[in-house]
């Protein structure tokens, strides 16, 4: 017991170190914004309810930025209109903090119990390294919705579609007819052949659309016919904070980028994600599927600032999956640990800034596109969880086939996870060293036993 109340007491100290740490980065490292976008959208949506202006006829004073996402945004917005500023900005940070929150605690959760950490420290130090990372920061300071587009996508993919709920879909559709960009979704959900799921999700953004458009006429009109062509709204493409592809292209020639160049390199990206999504999806690999999807949504978008970049939040985490569950030691688990801990540290550092003004000769092209390479790494590099339980788990859940290749028979009751084994997590006779589950769910011959790895699994999968 007392050795009980010492750790706890250790980890509650160890927690509150951190917090104050990542307060001392954040009073030094933290740009201030004031809520930017949040007055954009505020100010959008008072001069559209209280002067009875056009919505996207809008611009914050001094400046280019107007609203720019699809009038449904704005019927989802339309009670900031009645808010005080203070109540606004309160209810933005307080709505993606809990997101974010439930979120991490989705995917960290099954990597605490399969390693028996204690749950909740795992997720309080998560969320004070969150704090910390960059896009996140950025999401929250300039008051952007990122984080809760995140969440409505990860609520169909990590929730509802692992067990077959018939409303899978409806998350997603609802976030494209927010920002378009989410979209890509449903192209994840059509070329893994989840053809119901991706009906309802375009059948709910539809339903969405059609229902602002129904309300509000002239602003459908206006933003298909006008605001959605109008880029200046958004800002330079080559502009250090364009994390994209487009951005990438961009600033080897700002006046006149390549489109072609741009739309090959496109083209290739989504031949790899198209392949490594269709490899982890027949293996139950929902997660990745996921996080490589919103690796995808960053690259291939013509305009992803570093906000944006919250979409690389599920890859990060899933890299720490898949190096926790690795044999200790092992070169795999070393070289996983060490591309979280490199892209998330340069992911907190703000170095692209360092190429804002100058992003000209070998260095600046290297320096200003930092954000970039750790996109497309992620992309390639992300392992595929062959022994992955879906997180949602569930009747839907699949169930490994039982036969003498087997290390545990299959329970048609679902998978037993260390966490719930009498005295914790079980190592099997002749096993890797891997965790019990990750050893129930490879689905392959003993030689596997033998270190064997799936084909598809990515570069990092071996070693």
């Amino acid at each position: 017991m007392a050795q009980g109340a010492r750790r706890t007491t250790g980890q509650v100290v160890a927690v509150a170190v951190l917090a104050v740490a990542v307060t001392a980065f954040l009073s030094v490292a933290a740009v201030r914004h004031g809520f930017f976008d949040l007055k954009v959208y505020y100010g959008a949506l008072n001069f559209w309810v209280h002067d009875h202006g056009e919505i996207y006829d809008y611009l914050k004073p001094g400046t280019q930025y107007g609203f720019t996402y699809p009038p449904f945004a704005a019927l989802v917005m339309l009670p900031m209109a009645y808010l005080p500023w203070p109540v606004a900005i309160t209810t933005s940070v307080a709505a993606t903090v809990l997101v974010s929150a439930v979120l991490v605690w989705w995917l960290l959760d099954p990597v605490a119990r399969r390693a028996g950490w204690t749950r909740w420290f795992v997720l309080a130090v998560a969320l004070c390294l969150a704090a910390a990372f960059e896009p996140m920061r950025e999401t929250v300071n300039f008051g952007q919705v990122n984080m809760l587009l995140l969440f409505l996508v990860a609520v169909d993919l990590l929730r509802l579609l692992p067990t077959g709920n018939r409303w899978a879909g409806v998350g997603i559709g609802l976030a494209t007819a927010i920002k378009l960009t989410p979209g890509v979704f449903i192209v994840y959900l059509l070329i893994t052949g989840r053809f119901r799921a991706a009906g309802t999700a375009v059948a709910a953004s539809a339903a969405a659309t059609l229902l602002a458009a129904a309300l509000f006429p002239d602003a459908a009109r206006e933003f298909w016919t006008s605001a959605l062509w109008n880029t200046d709204r958004v800002g330079e493409l080559a502009f250090v904070s364009n994390q994209s592809l487009r951005g990438m292209v961009a600033r080897l020639n700002p006046e006149h980028p390549s489109t072609v160049a741009w739309l090959a390199l496109v083209l290739v990206t989504l031949a790899c994600w198209g392949w490594r999504c269709r490899a982890a999806v027949a293996v139950g690999d929902e997660a990745t599927g996921l996080a490589l999807t919103g690796v995808l949504m960053c690259l291939v978008s013509p305009v992803t600032w570093v906000h944006h970049l919250v979409w690389l939040i599920p890859a990060l985490i899933l890299l720490v999956d898949n190096a926790v569950a690795a044999p200790a030691g092992s070169l795999r688990r070393r070289a996983l640990l060490a591309l979280a801990v490199v892209g998330y540290g340069l992911l907190c550092s703000r170095i692209v800034w360092a190429w804002e003004k100058d992003f000209t000769g070998l260095s600046g092209f290297l320096g200003s596109n930092t954000y970039v390479w750790i996109s497309l790494a992620l992309l390639v590099l992300l392992p595929i969880r062959t022994w992955a339980v879906p997180v949602g788990g569930g009747p839907g859940s699949p169930v490994p086939p039982a036969g003498p290749g087997s290390p545990v028979p299959a329970d048609p009751a679902g998978p037993v996870r260390p966490a719930d084994r009498p005295g914790g997590p079980v190592r099997p006779a002749g096993s890797t060293g891997e965790p019990a589950d990750v050893a129930q769910f490879v689905e392959v011959d003993r030689g596997r036993a033998a270190g064997q790895r799936h084909p598809v699994a990515g570069p990092l999968a071996v070693g």
